[in-house]
């Protein structure tokens, strides 16, 4: 293997001392397989970031995978990947040591892409026909977006198509209502209760406000409140620059013709104005048709699923975008937003929602659905044939689809469903205990899990309840290759366990030749004996 510092060197230190930076890089390095010059391959470092689910357009990694991508050479030593690393030394790491929201990524990209499969196959449901663009869409149009708390995505379809937020906008707004004047001052004219009614339904609540910001009323309320005193386009303005720092520097547009079909087909959301107006519920000032523009124009903003993505994901990582780690809403703007986006996010099937998927969630008649994981990832799927409700069809199934695979719903740490998966584990964590990982992963030969094990600063020689070490487990399997890898850390050949078997006793007991042939002469390759 390496000539340069030992591979049980790095190990052991990183044991005893696992809180030295220059201990944990060494470590990860060894992670990466370095070749008997100790340099590890460009190419294949680039490969491991992007499996994790990291993207080149993060902004937190693009001086590094810019760095990469210049070198000079193809492969890196340790101080050239100690100083490339440099900028984000604390997400490389927890990538390369898996340990990231979701550790096994490639798995979960495998098994949501199923999920999407089986919801494309849903062909019921009709366009938004009130809203002639709306109804020009291509209804086989179906794209989902995923992004972890840590930043990780996965896209899958027509994520890269733009579409109108339309009521996707609605979280957007009042969390910048939130921001600029507090919970307090907004909800003295936005109530908080869901209404029970379309989303368009000419009401309000006892006191004269719209029952919530997440239906058509409050979200032209919420509008009324932003930005009070600057001009239209000064407002608009910021309601797009807002949202392209919160999707990470993601592009977002506006569609003028939606804006000019919405403002066609306007009547009922000028009757909501008119009505609210009526009972003075806006704020003193107010120019009632020029907040009407600017409500129709920020249902007429245009983004990708991948975008909305990664706007949810701000909202699950209480309020940091994940892509770029700049903190866009105070923690309790995001519990405020989604509190109510879990009781009033889905029109007047939001009851219905909350209890069969049980997710803060936003939908929008463009047939876009965001939803949010809180702590974990947000999610946007888009489709646009809609239910009688105004609900994305597939995005519904999608869904429920998306928490009958995981444990997501809100209450699931309650029920204990054993038969649900837990992403955020490890394929050895969701097998066994901490104490079993390693032997675990040498059991079912997952090297990769065991590099990062290694990274993780695991005791590769501790034994199992019957002290059977990794070593037993690779060997009695005829994992030829953990064999090696861990012979070559320079973990103990020769362990026995509690029935008196050494590995090599394991190999010749199940015939696994090249297994023995190893433990008995060493490397084929000459690299070492033992």
């Amino acid at each position: 293997m390496r000539t340069g510092r030992g591979a049980n060197e790095g190990t052991t230190q990183l044991t005893r001392d696992g809180d030295d930076p220059a201990t944990r890089d060494r470590a990860v390095f060894d992670s990466l397989e370095p070749d008997s010059r100790d340099e590890v391959g460009v190419p294949s470092m680039l490969e491991r970031l992007i499996e994790t689910g990291l993207r080149r357009d993060d902004l937190r990694l693009q001086e590094v995978f810019r760095a990469l991508e210049d070198a000079d050479e193809r492969a890196i030593d340790f101080d050239s990947f100690s100083t490339v690393i440099g900028p984000c030394r604390g997400l490389i790491e927890r990538a390369l040591a898996g340990r990231l929201t979701i550790p096994d990524f490639p798995s979960f990209k495998t098994e949501v892409t199923a999920l999407y499969e089986r919801s494309l196959a849903r062909r019921d449901g009709e366009l938004a026909s009130y809203i002639p663009q709306l109804a020009r869409v291509n209804p086989e149009r179906f794209g989902v977006a995923i992004c972890t708390a840590d930043g990780q995505m996965f896209s899958i379809g027509d994520a890269d198509i733009e579409f109108s937020l339309q009521s996707c906008a609605k979280p957007i707004i009042y969390s910048l209502a939130l921001e600029e004047h507090g919970a307090e001052h907004v909800h003295r004219y936005i109530g908080r209760e869901p209404s029970g009614r379309g989303f368009n339904e000419l009401s309000l609540d006892s006191d004269g406000k719209p029952h919530n910001p997440m239906i058509n009323s409050g979200a032209i309320m919420a509008c009324a409140l932003l930005q009070r005193g600057q001009e239209l386009a000064d407002r608009f303005e910021f309601v797009l620059d807002s949202i392209r720092r919160i999707a990470g520097g993601r592009k977002v547009g506006f569609s003028n013709s939606v804006y000019l079909s919405e403002r066609r087909s306007a009547d009922r959301n000028f009757a909501l104005g008119y009505l609210m107006r009526e009972h003075k519920a806006f704020p003193e000032g107010t120019q009632l048709i020029e907040i009407l523009e600017f409500y129709l124009q920020c249902c007429s903003v245009e983004a990708t699923a991948e975008v909305m993505a990664v706007v949810a994901a701000t909202l699950a990582n209480a309020g940091v975008c994940p892509t770029s780690g700049l903190r866009q809403f105070k923690p309790a703007t995001v519990q405020n937003c989604l509190s109510l986006m879990s009781s009033c996010g889905m029109y007047d099937f939001s009851g219905e929602f909350a209890f069969t998927v049980g997710l803060p969630a936003k939908s929008g008649v463009s047939g876009a659905i965001i939803g949010v994981v809180p702590n974990v990832l947000g999610f946007c799927c888009w489709s646009p044939r809609l239910d009688e409700h105004g609900n994305s069809v597939r995005g519904l199934d999608f869904c429920r689809r998306l928490v009958q695979a995981y444990n997501f719903h809100a209450f699931d740490n309650l029920t204990g469903m054993s038969e649900k998966k837990d992403p955020r584990l490890t394929r050895a964590q969701n097998f066994a205990d901490d104490a079993g990982q390693v032997t675990w992963a040498a059991s079912f030969g997952d090297l990769k899990g065991i590099r990062q094990l290694v990274a993780r600063g695991v005791d590769l020689e501790r034994g199992n309840f019957d002290s059977r070490t990794a070593l037993h487990l690779a060997a009695a399997e005829g994992h030829l290759e953990v064999v090696e890898y861990l012979l070559n850390l320079g973990v103990d050949p020769q362990p026995v366990d509690r029935f008196g078997n050494t590995p090599l006793d394991d190999a010749t007991r199940e015939g696994h030749e090249p297994v023995i042939e190893l433990l008995t002469h060493g490397s084929k390759r000459g690299e070492r004996a033992w």
